[in-house]
């Protein structure tokens, strides 16, 4: 699993611009900025959509006034999905959806889990972190159900 110290790796994804597939690399991505990723199960689930991303986008103006570029949701689910999802949610303008479609980058940062038991396969961890120019500096993975530490509320804590 990715950690403290460790530079997030390239992986090369797809996501919606203007209504066409575009490709982003994540090391493009993350370049020159300071950034919080959050990693969530999938768009539409229930404690995604009613804790997790909500939060993010409450808190947006909050989380750029702490010095925050950008701030990223990301889930292993297609880039149609992610984008209804975040505009359901009005998170347009404030959460970058980030479509992880074949779960390459949740992998490459070891962050996947097998849910296999609630019918989802394989999908990205509850997590969330803070990467500044690449290199992550803090790092808050949930122990257990719900949203807990990888919230809106605690993704600051050890980014100094």
């Amino acid at each position: 699993m990715i950690k403290i110290g460790d530079q997030v790796p390239d992986v090369v994804l797809k996501h919606l611009v203007d209504g066409g597939l575009a490709e982003v690399s994540t090391g493009e991505l993350f370049k020159g900025k300071r950034v919080v990723l959050f990693s969530l199960p999938g768009a539409y689930t229930p404690t995604c959509s009613k804790d997790h991303l909500p939060g993010y986008v409450a808190k947006a103006d909050e989380l750029k006034g702490e010095g925050i570029d950008e701030i990223i949701c990301m889930a292993v689910n297609d880039p149609w999905v992610m984008q209804a999802w975040g505009e359901s949610q009005g998170a347009t303008g404030k959460v970058t959806m980030l479509p992880d479609g074949n779960g390459e980058f949740t992998k490459a940062m070891g962050l996947d889990v097998d849910i296999s038991a609630a019918t989802m396969g394989s999908r990205g961890a509850r997590a969330s972190m803070v990467v500044d120019n690449g290199v992550v500096k803090s790092l808050q993975v949930e122990p257990g159900r719900g949203v807990t530490v990888s919230g809106a509320d605690t993704c600051l804590i050890g980014a100094e």
